[in-house]
């Protein structure tokens, strides 16, 4: 098979590191990758927004399939086009990405279809938003409509500064996608995201993974893209999964289909373990990141089968993907000033080091200097990712690597997996 990738950070490099291992594959092209990601597969300077190019791309090296990783090329349509042009997608046409581009769509998506969610409101001016803070209680949770890199969500103490969290979304923050705000009640419980494979009507679930989206220890500072994450996620036992299974996975699917946008590729859906069930924080349209880490590391199947069937819609003839009964951990390292104004140009060595088999770097912002050097190109840079047969060996495995590796420009959390080892 020939195989198109696309996409340039960490979660494309997990992807293509794991598509690299399957005998299936004979030729596996990334747009525009990384330098990791060069290492597995061939680059090609295409960016995962241009769709036409990305389409000319697929028909030149006739192309048997194409796995998309961001969001951003899900927004323009890609499956769409390459649907035209008769070459598999794996991932979710534009109408159905509207699950993850645009939360007032998931919300009302959920309302017709009796999903548990939070209760919510979309509001398209200050003043409507300042007056909706007056029915609901703190802490506040407000998000952008769009897509924002991860880190359109704000969660408000009180409502002085979720005025001003709204004031600043609105007033052009994230700009079009904060052209509307959704405000939800807050809920309380623990949270964790569960992913599924589909072909628009079947589904097979990919396992669970939890992450840490605060930038420092203790779960403190702004929210971003991810710091870490692990997986198996304790929350997610069963009872938990079986009932996220039937009242979230299977409505959501027969909810798509039915209303003309049958869903394929991976469905994340964040949950929040509650007092009353599982319940959506949010859907996403594609692999999570750094969540796709862990679980690619922990996938024992191949996995380009799977991704094969959802776009041909013949999963049902594949059984239960399988995992290592291991634990997997990913700890991110990243640039000094993310998520607001990271630095990028600094030098990082030691990172294409040999860490063992346990122990694999998955690059997500990086560039190569003339000379060679490995240098920061992003906000988040690197994921160490290591499997261990807890969670208390897997992280040490991840954190000597983190050690090991000379990069004054980055930080890192050093509290990954601490709900896991509190249990």
């Amino acid at each position: 098979m020939k195989i198109l990738l696309v996409g340039s950070g960490g979660r494309e490099h997990a992807l293509a590191w794991k598509i690299s291992q399957s005998p299936l594959v004979t030729d596996l092209v990334c747009a525009p990758g990384n330098p990791g990601i060069g290492k597995v597969a061939q680059l090609r300077a295409v960016k995962a927004d241009d769709v036409d190019g990305l389409v000319a791309l697929a028909r030149e090296m006739a192309a048997d399939l194409v796995v998309v990783g961001p969001e951003a090329a899900l927004e323009k349509g890609l499956a769409d086009k390459l649907a035209r042009a008769n070459i598999p997608c794996f991932g979710p046409t534009q109408a159905a990405a509207r699950l993850e581009t645009s939360k007032a769509f998931a919300k009302a998506f959920m309302e017709r279809h009796d999903i548990p969610s939070a209760g919510y409101g979309v509001y398209e001016t200050l003043g409507e938003a300042r007056q909706a803070l007056d029915v609901f209680r703190p802490p506040y949770v407000i998000k952008a409509d769009g897509l924002a890199a991860g880190k359109g969500v704000a969660i408000s103490p009180d409502r002085a500064d979720a005025e001003a969290e709204v004031e600043r979304m609105l007033g052009g923050r994230f700009g079009q996608a904060g052209a509307r705000v959704v405000i939800e009640e807050f809920m309380d419980g623990e949270e964790g995201s569960l992913f599924a494979l589909t072909d628009g009507h079947r589904a097979l679930l990919f396992g669970g993974a939890q992450d840490h989206k605060r930038a420092y220890d203790g779960d403190m500072g702004p929210n971003t893209g991810g710091m870490g994450a692990y997986t198996p996620a304790p929350v997610f036992d069963h009872g938990l999964v079986e009932t996220a299974r039937e009242r979230i996975v299977e409505p959501t699917l027969k909810g798509m289909a039915k209303e003309g946008s049958p869903y394929r590729g991976v469905l994340y859906a964040g949950l929040m373990a509650t007092a009353d069930g599982p319940k959506v924080v949010e859907f996403n349209a594609r692999f999570g990141d750094p969540e796709c880490q862990v679980l690619m590391m922990r996938l024992a199947s191949d996995i380009v089968p799977y991704l094969k069937a959802c776009a041909e819609g013949d999963l049902g003839r594949l059984p239960e993907p399988k995992f290592l009964n291991q634990t997997a951990i990913c700890v991110v390292m990243a640039a000094k000033g993310y998520p607001d104004s990271p630095l990028e140009g600094s030098i990082i060595r030691g990172a294409d080091q040999d860490f063992g088999p346990h122990v694999q770097v998955f690059h997500a912002g990086t560039t190569r200097k003339p000379d060679g050097s490995l240098a920061a190109a992003g906000g988040r840079v690197l994921n160490v990712c290591a499997l261990g047969d807890d969670i208390g060996q897997a992280r040490e495995r991840a954190y000597a690597a983190v050690r090991a590796i000379d990069w004054p420009g980055g930080f890192n959390r050093t509290d990954i997996g601490w709900r896991a080892l509190e249990r």
